[in-house]
């Protein structure tokens, strides 16, 4: 083989032998079921302070809201 058919198999080759070095990839389903435990307490404590002023202005109509 002369250098020029050397290259142009080589080109030829090449892609075939980096498809073949690609990872393969694959999607499974467990084997175990999947449990999510939702054991959770949530406790919200709101507390609003109103300075005299806005708590006499509410008593004082209390058609506001």
């Amino acid at each position: 083989m002369t250098g020029d058919k050397r290259v142009r198999l080589l080109i030829a080759i090449l892609p075939i032998v980096a498809c073949a070095c690609t990872p393969t990839v694959r999607v499974a389903a467990p084997s175990e079921p999947i449990t999510i435990n939702l054991n959770v307490k949530i406790d919200q404590e709101v507390r609003v302070r109103l300075d005299k002023e806005v708590e006499d202005l509410i008593a004082s109509n209390p058609d506001l809201f």
